[in-house]
């Protein structure tokens, strides 16, 4: 028969018990929010990288729930389901997108669901998020080995570049270890002083000069403004006289009465040279004139034939000389 000490730790031992497997439950329940309403999403991956059921969800930094379950689908997706804290339901719009991360550098994978527009309608319970492929470690590493590689053989390449500068192979080389070319250079800079003080010069003469002609220039330009101004002045006072009628200018472009009468006079002169051209026929025919007009004529001719006997003679010597 048992003693009643016996009894009493038997009885504490199985409160403990039955007070940790209290608290066992209380924690896993709350980790797998057995205790809280929840609602469910669910995201397609190809590659799920490591995450497994039990895996945090994260959403703005925060734990709003768990990983429930991940599927394989076909060769090609993975279903990933998660069960989502209801009071955050709100906030997960439709156009919010998940993500695969991990917690710290080498801790457990989680998945992340990212911030939608604000303009965006809820989502709703067993709704399908958008995704996003994660990074696989095993790729940046992949990358990483062929930087380093590349740059093994940069390096390598630079240090035989330093080599040869030092020894003065190629123009770099040369540049440094050469005295004469960095002496060369001196010559050339200080070549180059003495030429831009001298250009300075010239510049600063050549400035003076074009002032100078600037000047003489604006005042040819305003004493040609002063005459232009001066001249229209006039032309617009005769113009205003013409209209008005004053002047010949005016009587012969406003006064009709005056048109009139030279367009009179014109008339008398050409009648009054018709006249004339019908008597000087006339005194050719009379007998006392006869024979003055006659001498006329012959020695018109008689100019005519000569130079006509002058123009045939030079071709013919020209002909001749060239012959010889």
């Amino acid at each position: 028969m048992s003693s009643p000490a016996f009894k009493v730790r038997l009885g504490l031992f199985v409160a403990g018990g039955f007070i940790l497997l209290i608290l066992a439950i209380f924690l896993i329940g709350r980790q797998k929010n057995l205790f809280n309403p929840v609602f469910k999403l669910t995201t397609t991956f190809y590659n799920v990288s490591g995450l497994q059921v039990g895996n945090n969800v994260r959403f703005s930094g925060i734990n709003i729930g768990t990983v429930e379950n991940i599927k394989i689908i076909n060769d090609s997706t993975i279903q990933v389901g998660i069960i989502v804290k209801e009071d955050v339901q709100q906030f997960i719009k439709t156009d919010c997108v998940a993500a695969i991360g991990s917690e710290g550098i080498i801790g457990d994978r989680i998945l992340i669901i990212m911030q939608g527009s604000s303009n965006a309608p809820s989502v709703i319970d067993g709704q399908k998020l958008l995704s996003s492929e994660p990074v696989e470690m095993d790729a940046i590493v992949a990358s990483l080995q062929i930087s380093a590689i590349n740059a093994e053989v940069v390096t390598k390449q630079l240090a035989e570049i330093m080599t040869d500068v030092n020894h003065g192979k190629g123009t770099v080389g040369r540049l440094i270890q050469d005295s004469t070319i960095a002496e060369n250079i001196s010559d050339i800079i200080i070549n180059f002083k003495d030429m831009s003080t001298g250009a300075e010069e010239k510049l600063a003469i050549i400035l003076n000069s074009l002032n100078t002609n600037i000047d003489s220039i604006m005042a040819s330009l305003n004493l040609t403004a002063a005459n232009t101004e001066m001249t229209s002045g006039q032309m617009s006072a005769i113009m205003t006289e013409i209209n008005e009628g004053d002047g010949t200018l005016g009587l012969l472009v406003r006064d009709t009465a005056m048109s009139g009468d030279l367009s009179q006079t014109f008339e008398n002169l050409k009648e009054s040279s018709k006249s004339l051209n019908e008597n000087l026929e006339a005194l050719k025919s009379s007998f006392l004139l006869r024979g003055y007009f006659k001498r006329q004529e012959k020695k018109k001719r008689k100019a005519e034939k000569k130079l006509l006997e002058l123009n045939q003679e030079i071709p013919a010597d020209s002909i001749n000389e060239d012959k010889k």
